[in-house]
């Protein structure tokens, strides 16, 4: 055989790397439902024709990357759909409220710059805003029933619909993965006697700036908004 002139060998990738990379389509794809259990060891070494030892490496790769969750005697759950989303899960556990907080500062206002932009231009999308005041709606209704979960859930529909907004598919992306960071358990142990759970500021308000095409305002309520969820965050433990 030839060699191909001024190249050297060509290498695959090991094979314990091709069975991770299969596994991860499984799940971004959607295969494996987020929170559901992967199919057990014997069949998935029968499937792609590896040894169990192979598909330990590649589990333990994305089990350390935390997009799965290996239990023991109870199987291998699907725990985030990327790598970035593993990552947020895991900063929840690490850092306290505020350093969370003070990361959606970064996000928040630019993806309310970026969709305010983008209704200025020519991308201009009506639909997108009737879509965020109706989030709005089942916001403040779910708010004024008491439903605390029903609120938490139209309350993140709503921001991450503003990141999709923005047409930035990686701040979407980024902004998605950090659900659980941000809206999870945390936010409802914020949420003591006087606690304004229908502000307007950085959300009617928001939706108003977003339509109107406004980016300084979009930010400056986004600003509002977050500054007031800082004055009813809990001390920072020592």
């Amino acid at each position: 055989m030839t060699a191909v002139p001024g190249q050297g060998p060509l290498h695959r990738p090991p094979l314990a790397e091709e069975v991770t990379a299969r596994l991860r389509e499984s799940i971004v794809a959607g295969r494996w439902p987020l929170g559901g259990r992967i199919p057990p060891e014997p069949e998935l070494v029968a499937s792609l024709g590896v040894s169990r030892g192979t598909l330990r490496e590649a589990v333990k790769a994305l089990a350390h990357a935390g997009m799965l969750e290996v239990r023991r005697g109870d199987g291998t759950y699907v725990r985030a759909t990327s790598e970035i989303s593993g990552t947020a899960r895991r900063a929840y556990r690490e850092y306290d409220d505020e350093d969370v907080l003070q990361v959606r500062f970064a996000l928040d206002t630019q993806a309310a710059r970026l969709a305010a932009q983008a209704q200025e231009s020519s991308a201009k999308d009506d639909g997108a805003v009737a879509a965020l005041r109706e989030m709005l709606a089942r916001r403040r209704q779910a708010w004024e029933e008491h439903d605390l979960e029903g609120w938490i859930a139209a309350d993140w529909d709503f921001h991450q619909a503003v990141a999709a907004a923005s047409g930035n598919p990686l701040l979407h992306e980024l902004y998605s993965s950090f659900g659980d960071v941000f809206h999870g358990t945390k936010m409802a142990q914020r949420l003591r006697d006087g606690f304004d759970g229908c502000l307007r500021a950085g959300h009617e308000d928001l939706a108003d700036a977003i339509e109107a095409g406004d980016a300084d305002a979009a930010a400056q309520t986004v600003i509002a908004n977050l500054r007031y969820c800082l004055e009813w965050m809990p001390p920072r433990k020592p």
